[in-house]
């Protein structure tokens, strides 16, 4: 499953975009993944200094 955002913990660090290996993620005003770009490769919620992402 690709990883899911909680728009409401997001603080648009942009650490999830610029670990994302597959560039599923990007962020403006918050962060958005594209899942059919998505790996599963969970190095969104590591890098995420917010909690705000899962893979769920």
């Amino acid at each position: 499953m690709p990883a899911v955002i909680d728009k409401d913990k997001c603080n648009a660090c942009k650490s999830c975009e610029e670990v994302c290996p597959s560039q599923a993620i990007k962020v403006e005003e918050k962060a958005e993944v594209k899942p059919e770009d998505c790996i599963d490769c969970n190095a969104c919620v590591d890098a995420c200094t917010s909690g705000a992402i899962t893979m769920s």
